[in-house]
């Protein structure tokens, strides 16, 4: 049972998400050997305030 967690940051519209898990089903069957019925995918929507990178928040100024 591959189990996929994506953690995106909010935006992302639903047909995207379907695409995005479409496609990372169909790989994970094809290089896994596996059902695609036993591959989940997870997506996380999170604001830009709650990520930061190299010490600094997404929702900073560059």
């Amino acid at each position: 049972m591959p189990l996929f967690h994506v953690s995106l940051f909010e935006g992302r519209t639903v047909e995207q998400k379907r695409e995005f898990a479409e496609v990372v089903t169909a790989d994970a069957v094809r290089v896994l050997k596996c059902p695609a019925e036993s591959v989940d995918v997870i997506f996380k929507d999170v604001k830009k305030s709650d990520w930061a990178s190299g010490g600094k928040l997404a929702s900073d100024p560059k």
